[in-house]
């Protein structure tokens, strides 16, 4: 049985897997793009019903094509976003084979190139390329048993509040899922807690313009990218009802109840850290830190932006901070569902090469792995903050499409008698 050969494999047909093809096609490097379900299938199945995006459309997307349907300051809903990548796809011709899994990738012994096992038979690859993403495995910590209450589930999971038992609900986890999570949850009717840790609260907009221009203008997407190991921090931002900034204090005046970090469970009752006013206090400070920090870019280029004075002024802290619940009882407080917006996992379990650190993360720079020929995309801070955001994994692919392209050119040098404009057959 003859094996298919091509020069690149990219698994993954997301936002990264399709960057990557684009880039790759520009410079005319054979390859296949494999997906197991459909392009950009976590937008479309793997995301609750009201999601939008978090940054606004003319932000949030590739350089080469807008999006149809939305506004420029608007936030495109999850199935618009899956819609645009589907449409870039075909626009680019992108060569992705849906509905065919990954199951192996293999260092060829004693040869170039790798050896990929899909569930639609094998493929030989000069090169290979994780697309995967960050969002692979939900990461539900062990804290609750499963029995103590009638639902348990990962944000990925959650639908929308009519998918949920009667009763009250604990979301954990105050990033941009959690927040948005609880507010439509607290909307319905639902008495709703929230456990909320270390964050970054930036604004929504400050002086007519978006947080993203901002941290573009500032210079804060390019910040060079963090000691390996070091903690993803979490971002609760919201472009849900047209786009606001998140607010503690809000958010408990409407009648969500904030507890610090769920830390433990024992007994039916659930214990939570004493530092829900110290985590509201630092997203302050660092929300306080960017209006400062635009208020000097405005001031020191003369621009004519309306000053915003209010905005620096936050409030007291509200009362479950100041005199926090440490501990609750699940059954007598009708807690019936708990929501994990708690992250997500990496797993490469079928990338059988050696490209990973002593802990089991991508050993890579710039997505340029440990192991030659192999690539990462779409992981936080590959090469920058802004990595993991649409418009700055397009510039990561663009990157790692140049190396592939120049070491194909050192090997057509190595091997003048191989060809290196082979296409897939």
């Amino acid at each position: 049985m003859s094996i298919e050969e091509t020069e690149v494999v990219v698994v993954g047909a997301g936002q990264a897997g399709v960057a990557m093809s684009e880039h790759l096609g520009a410079h005319g490097v054979p390859h296949l793009v494999l997906e197991r379900d459909r392009i950009a299938e976590r937008w479309r199945s793997q995301r609750w019903d009201s999601l939008v995006a978090n940054g606004p459309a003319w932000h949030d997307r590739f350089p080469g094509l807008e999006f149809a349907a939305v506004a420029p300051d608007s936030f495109a809903s999850k199935d618009e976003v899956a819609d645009y990548f589907a449409e870039y796809a075909r626009r680019i011709d992108a060569p992705i084979r849906c509905g065919v899994e990954v199951t192996s990738v293999r260092k060829n012994a004693g040869a170039p190139g790798f050896r990929v096992e899909t569930s639609d038979g094998a493929i030989d690859a000069r090169f290979v390329v994780a697309a995967t993403g960050p969002f692979q495995r939900p990461v539900i910590p062990p804290i609750v048993p499963d029995d103590a209450v009638a639902t348990q589930l990962h944000s990925s999971g959650y639908r929308n509040p009519g998918r949920l038992p009667e009763g009250a609900v604990l979301v954990v986890g105050a990033g941009s899922s959690g927040v948005q999570i609880a507010e439509e949850l607290r909307r319905s009717g639902r008495r709703v807690l929230l456990s909320v840790g270390p964050h970054d609260r930036p604004p929504r907009r400050y002086r007519g313009r978006d947080f993203c221009w901002w941290l573009g203008v500032l210079g804060f997407w390019d910040a060079d990218t963090p000691p390996q190991g070091a903690e993803h921090v979490t971002i609760a931002v919201s472009g849900a009802g047209g786009g606001r900034t998140v607010d503690f204090r809000a958010l408990a005046d409407a009648g969500i109840e904030l507890v610090g970090m769920t830390s433990s469970y024992d007994g039916g009752k659930l214990r939570f850290a004493p530092d829900l006013a110290a985590n509201i206090e630092l997203g302050d400070a660092k929300h306080l830190d960017l209006l400062r920090a635009a208020d000097e870019y405005v001031e020191r280029n003369g621009l004519d932006l309306p000053a915003e004075p209010e905005a620096h002024v936050l409030g007291p802290l509200p009362g479950s901070a100041t005199d926090p619940l440490l501990e609750l009882d699940l059954a007598e407080a009708d807690v019936t569902s708990i929501v994990w917006a708690t992250g997500f996992a990496t797993d490469y379990g079928w990338l059988q090469v050696d490209a990973f650190d002593e802990n089991g993360r991508p050993d890579q720079r710039r997505g340029v792995s440990a192991e030659a020929g192999v690539y990462f995309l779409g992981l936080p801070w590959l090469s920058r903050r802004g990595s993991s955001f649409i418009w700055g994994v397009w510039h990561d692919a663009r990157y790692v499409a140049d190396h592939i392209s120049t070491q194909r050119g050192y090997l057509a040098q190595h091997t003048p008698d191989r060809s290196t404009d082979r296409s897939s057959r």
